[in-house]
């Protein structure tokens, strides 16, 4: 049972507290929230039944790291006979299959690899806007922009500016995970911290640059450590206004280091989703992650405050790793949309 106090702050979309962050999480029962999401988005957008989707290929241009996290069953040692280095000719016949499939925009990501030489990653931008000038780069994470910035005595600011200046359009926000450091020393030793993790959003941000926030759970943390993720990434928000959207999802357990953990339930992820909404008062789009929950409660979600659906995911590596897989293509995504009685657009980008 809700607080009056909550229930009156909900019922005049105040901007919720850390502590009502947690009741909610903790008390509030689901259709509630579900509607109180709801009722909070249409006053985001316009058109109060527009749910809208992208056409996007996720491509890891190589699978070797050395950030050894718990939860990561893509990932391959440098001496692996699985790991690889995408060619030009593989990196461009996939980006060539997204345009003619009605794509507008690649998610290029990768592992901590610690021989490329930066040069190679701004050569990489360059022949790709070269090649596909038409094309927006949603590129590298901020973990692999600190990771860079590190390896090349670089500056964080001086990564962005050159992958910036090479091609780069935006900046995912991979390697978020839970942006509590206890949580990460535990799952990610090697990575970098909350609050760099942070920084190199607000330096890209103050560069003019746009990109994701997103949040990974379901592992070890606590509901009192969901909330402190999202409030960190509102107070940036409120900061730089340059996150374009959040999305949730939750750990996929098989294949991993940690698999012995129990996987995450559809309900428990509508609940992180619908208080996603409610909490991140800054945020116009919050994504529901069809690819580690399936189609029809990645559709659901958009009834818990959802208004993007995410992208029709010509290929996807790193949640496929786990054994969670699950595809789609444009006119099951309409199709579906429209059932839930929705009306589905497509966009281009971030």
């Amino acid at each position: 049972m809700l607080s009056k106090k909550l229930l009156n702050k909900l019922e005049k979309f105040e901007r919720l507290s850390f502590d009502d962050g947690v009741e909610l999480l903790h008390s509030a029962e689901l259709p509630l929230l579900g509607y109180w999401a709801n009722e909070f988005l249409k006053t985001k957008h316009q058109n109060k039944l527009i749910r809208t989707y992208k056409i996007e290929r996720n491509i890891n241009y190589t699978n070797i790291c050395i950030s050894n996290c718990l939860f990561c069953a893509f990932c391959r040692s440098v001496n692996s006979i699985d790991g690889y280095v995408l060619d030009d000719k593989v990196l461009f016949s996939k980006i060539e299959e997204t345009v003619l499939l009605g794509g507008g925009q690649i998610l290029l990501q990768g592992g901590l690899h610690p021989l490329l030489p930066f040069e190679w990653y701004e050569n990489l931008l360059r022949r790709i806007k070269f090649r596909f000038p038409e094309i927006n780069i949603h590129g590298f994470s901020p973990t692999e922009i600190a990771f860079l910035a590190d390896q090349f005595d670089l500056s964080d600011s001086e990564v962005l500016l050159r992958l910036r200046d090479a091609g780069l359009g935006s900046l995912p926000g991979g390697g978020a995970e839970i942006l509590v450091d206890r949580v990460r020393h535990n799952l990610s030793p090697n990575k970098v911290s909350a609050e760099r993790w942070l920084e190199v959003c607000r330096k890209w941000h103050k560069l003019g640059g746009k990109g994701s926030a997103t949040m990974m759970f379901g592992h070890i943390e606590t509901i009192e450590e969901r909330v402190e993720h999202l409030k960190k990434i509102r107070d940036l928000q409120d900061e730089t206004n340059g996150f374009t959207s959040f999305i949730p999802w939750t750990f996929q357990p098989r294949n991993t280091k940690i698999a012995h953990i129990k996987k995450t339930d559809a309900w428990e992820y509508l609940r992180l989703l619908a208080v996603s909404r409610l909490f991140l008062d800054n945020f116009k789009t919050i994504q529901s992650s069809w690819v580690t929950q399936g189609l029809k409660i990645g559709v659901l979600g958009l009834s818990f405050g959802a208004d993007d659906l995410g992208s029709v995911m010509i290929e996807e590596n790193v949640v496929a790793s786990t054994g969670t897989i699950y595809r789609s293509n444009e006119s099951e995504f309409q199709q579906e949309i429209q059932n839930a009685g929705y009306i589905p657009v497509r966009k281009n980008k971030k």
